[in-house]
């Protein structure tokens, strides 16, 4: 399948509530490919169905991607669901559909979400810290909220992402 492209603020795509997709379809399957390929294309730990124009409740996550953080592994879910979440942290997010931005946001520091794997299959999943982080803002997207909406402060909170430096 295609690595799609990720689709960028202020597209409409991104403030916009998701309809619920049944994996079990060939649409299901073919959106769950097309996560994989475009997260395993891209510098982020998730990518939220939107992120690729598709207007559904499908995520994918994997701190382990992360530099500095870990999880506990890959979960691609459909029609997920944050059930609890308790604790409070604040961490600095970035978004691939943002690029030139990151920004201080609060969040849970433990979330269980129930939502449907590739198969279809019921799972549950507690996580904390920052994989916790990223399950809320992944599925933040599936209701067209994205990480700006959650900024408390824009004058302190927000920060323009330094280019990269070219390698030589």
């Amino acid at each position: 399948m295609p690595v799609r492209e990720i689709v960028l603020y202020p597209h409409p795509v991104l403030k916009q509530r998701c309809e619920p997709l049944d994996p079990c379809t060939e649409q299901g399957r073919e959106l769950a490919q097309d996560l994989t390929d475009t997260l395993e294309s891209a510098p982020g730990v998730g990518v939220a169905a939107p992120q690729i124009g598709a207007p559904y409740r499908v995520i994918i996550v994997d701190a382990n991607r992360s530099k500095r953080h870990t999880g506990q592994g890959r979960f691609l879910l459909f029609n997920p669901e944050i059930v609890s979440a308790t604790g409070r942290q604040v961490l600095r997010e970035g978004c691939l559909s943002i690029p030139d931005y990151t920004g201080n946001v609060t969040r849970a520091e433990t979330v269980v979400v129930v939502g449907l794997d590739p198969d279809g299959t019921e799972v549950r999943i507690e996580s904390t810290g920052y994989e916790a982080v990223v399950f809320q803002h992944e599925i933040d997207h599936l209701d067209g909220i994205l990480f700006l909406d959650r900024i408390t402060n824009v004058k302190t909170d927000l920060f323009r992402r330094k280019p990269a430096k070219e390698h030589k």
